[in-house]
């Protein structure tokens, strides 16, 4: 007989605590730093420093973007491997299809300067969290911070 106590977890680690709202920051971030791109004017002098400070700023908002994507692509794989569980897509047969189609949208926002995937990354995360909250009998209120 094994004397060793068993733990049960539902997830990787027994906190139980899922929020969408980091994945929803993280999208908002995509698409603050996507606009900002788009937005971004090239230097039309050959000034070094105009030039250098262009070229840092593109970089860091490159950079900033698909950190951010990657980052809300981890907190939707944490709700879809983690939280959701039979009982839920059997509420929500698509479930899989949205969470799916949201991590290629964090790909595509990685490898992109897409305003119109930030914008349905957006519109992913949340249906998500309206998923989410309705998995658990609350109205929790879609806020964004832009």
């Amino acid at each position: 007989m094994n004397s060793e106590p068993i733990a049960h977890a539902h997830c990787d680690g027994p906190c139980g605590v899922y929020d969408p709202a980091a994945a929803r920051i993280n999208a908002e971030a995509v698409l603050s730093m996507t606009k900002k791109l788009i937005a971004l004017k090239m230097p039309t002098s050959l000034d070094q420093v105009a030039i250098l400070t262009y070229q840092n700023t593109l970089s860091r908002y490159v950079a900033i973007k698909e950190e951010q994507a990657q980052k809300c692509k981890d907190e939707l794989l944490i709700l879809w491997t983690d939280y959701f569980k039979p009982k839920h897509l059997e509420a929500n047969p698509e479930l899989h299809d949205i969470f799916w189609k949201a991590a290629k949208l964090c790909s595509s926002c990685k490898v992109e300067v897409s305003q119109a995937h930030a914008e349905e990354l957006m519109a992913a995360v949340k249906n998500i969290h309206e998923i989410f909250w309705k998995s658990k009998d609350r109205n929790v209120e879609w806020m964004t911070a832009s």
